[in-house]
């Protein structure tokens, strides 16, 4: 207890003559990571100005505007990464054919089930904070719709010129874990191949309903 109150006091103090010193200037590496997190906020506010542009305030859409949000909706995402990440271990054992047509199964589910409820993508949308670390970011931010509040965080990683979005998490739920506790444990119980005759079914089922 001795030493944890001495060790209060002593960041008590440290804080007390900070306060009472002049502000640094900020290191050319701070001011980078501000730069680097308006860039990710700025990417991030475009793509809800223009989902927000193209949803308006109609309730159907014909299938080229739906093709339209979809895109929109899902270019930022680094769906290998995202998928990598889903088969955890696995992914090493696959071929690159194997893992080119997961990627391409893959994304196509995410893509259409993105579309799944439209009306989420009304909500306002206020940035609580965004931390960079070298080319990773993680942004904290609170959407509300029609009274209802919904954390939303993003996992970002650049690469190739820009931004992309690795993971995101709904009220604490990873969607990348999320999908690697589904796919991995019926590769453990069936292997991969049924995995994929899975998403193969899954995938046209739910492009023929649009």
């Amino acid at each position: 207890m001795t030493d944890m109150l001495n060790s209060f006091r002593f960041l008590l103090l440290a804080l007390l003559t900070a306060a009472s010193l002049p502000a640094a200037p900020a290191s050319a590496q701070d001011r980078a990571a501000e730069d680097r997190a308006a860039e990710v906020r700025a990417l991030l506010e475009q793509r809800d100005r223009e989902i927000k542009a193209l949803l308006g305030d109609r309730e159907t859409f014909t299938d080229e505007q739906r093709e339209k949000l979809k895109a929109v909706i899902n270019d930022g995402i680094d769906f290998e990464a995202m998928g990598r990440k889903a088969l955890g271990k696995y992914w090493a054992d696959l071929t690159p054919e194997q893992r080119a047509e997961f990627v391409e199964v893959f994304s196509d589910i995410v893509r259409a089930h993105s579309l799944s409820d439209l009306d989420a993508y009304r909500s306002k949308v206020t940035y609580d904070a965004i931390t960079v670390e070298g080319d990773s970011a993680y942004v904290s931010t609170t959407t509300t719709h029609k009274d209802v509040t919904v954390k939303v965080d993003y996992v970002l990683g650049y690469h190739d010129g820009q931004w992309w979005v690795y993971d995101i998490i709904l009220d604490g739920v990873s969607t990348a874990e999320g999908y690697a506790r589904s796919f991995q444990a019926l590769i453990r119980k069936k292997g991969f191949d049924t995995l994929m005759e899975r998403l193969r079914a899954r995938r046209e089922k739910m492009l023929a309903t649009g």
